[in-house]
């Protein structure tokens, strides 16, 4: 049922853009209207914040660092506290 109530929308929308297309007067408004809904489907793109740090680490950081180091040790203390207790 959804399925039929979605393509009369669909019909419905693309007569009326039809429609209002065939009037020079209204042609801004339909791409204006087109625009808007677009950019409420598909956000641009220039709308996400790019990565500053990545990859590209300070040296000078000692937090980060700190934190980049106690994450490569993770594997090594695992290892040191459950499976060598176990042989």
């Amino acid at each position: 049922m959804q399925t039929k109530t979605k393509n009369a929308v669909m019909l419905g929308a693309g007569a009326a853009a039809l429609w209002m297309a065939m009037k020079p007067e209204n042609k801004e408004k339909l791409i204006g209207m087109a625009t808007k809904a677009k950019e409420k489907i598909m956000p641009s793109k220039t709308d996400v914040i790019p990565v500053q740090k990545a990859g590209n680490p300070d040296p000078l950081d000692v937090e980060d660092n700190k934190m980049v180091s106690e994450g490569a040790m993770y594997g090594v203390n695992y290892y040191n506290e459950n499976l060598q207790e176990q042989r």
